[in-house]
């Protein structure tokens, strides 16, 4: 098995959309509701007490609706893992594909062969906790080093990084492509790598839960059933 399907076989299964149709098969039909009150009432007054029913219920239900709690904000980005094969995971999160400069760039403990496996098993959640009290305050993405879990299990740190000049350049390789995975040849053009690099990049969603939570999930796309992968970032503890 070459190095590429040896790739495709633990990163891909997410990447290539079911055979099953979906809701487009079977279109939800639009139902439509008439707020106007019928011409046949026999006397005007039951026409206004139905009036008045109408207008009660609509301030019962805008009563209601103000006691809802709020829902989490969520947006669209772009994420990538990367690292060398014998070296350790890395994450990057942007705005869109052509984006050089990650919003956030995490260097995980976590060993490239250790992500490969537990991919196998198709369900990975990354967890990176703070529960340091002089971490109370800043802000969330800018905490410099966590605790990381895979799956339940403690595996080491996480910490903060500036992107490079080399992650900057690898990224500029990548702006083609907003969803797949690939091999970066080692010593491939001016990034001077001396291993080749591994990555696999897709649209995740961004949710915001609060200010000491946040979450990035993988998107599959056209909603099949593939790689479960998401990453938590939570400040615990204060």
């Amino acid at each position: 098995m070459t190095k590429i399907d040896s790739l495709r076989r633990f990163f891909l299964p997410c990447l290539h959309p079911s055979s099953h149709s979906s809701a487009a098969n079977n279109p939800v039909p639009i139902i439509r509701l008439s707020t106007s009150l019928r011409d046949d009432l026999p006397d005007p007054v039951i026409r206004h007490q139905l009036n008045n029913q109408n207008q009660d219920s609509h301030s019962v239900f805008s009563e209601s609706s103000s006691f809802a709690p709020p829902r989490p904000s969520k947006t669209l980005v772009v994420g990538t893992i990367f690292g060398n094969r014998r070296g350790h995971v890395w994450f990057s999160i942007h705005n869109d594909r052509l984006s050089t400069k990650p919003l956030l760039l995490l260097e995980l403990s976590l060993p490239t062969h250790q992500l490969l496996k537990e991919m196998r098993n198709g369900f990975v959640r990354l967890a990176l906790e703070c529960d340091r009290p002089e971490m109370k305050s800043c802000p969330l993405r800018s905490i410099p080093v966590w605790t990381l879990y895979c799956n339940g299990k403690r595996v080491g740190i996480a910490s903060r990084r500036k992107a490079s000049d080399e992650n900057r350049l690898m990224f500029k390789t990548m702006q083609s492509m907003t969803v797949g995975a690939g091999v970066i040849p080692a010593g491939y053009g001016s990034i001077g790598n001396p291993e080749e690099i591994m990555y696999m990049r897709a649209n995740f969603e961004h949710a915001v839960g609060s200010a000491n939570t946040e979450s990035f999930h993988l998107i599959s796309p056209d909603e099949c059933n593939g790689q479960e992968l998401s990453v938590f970032l939570m400040r615990c503890g204060n």
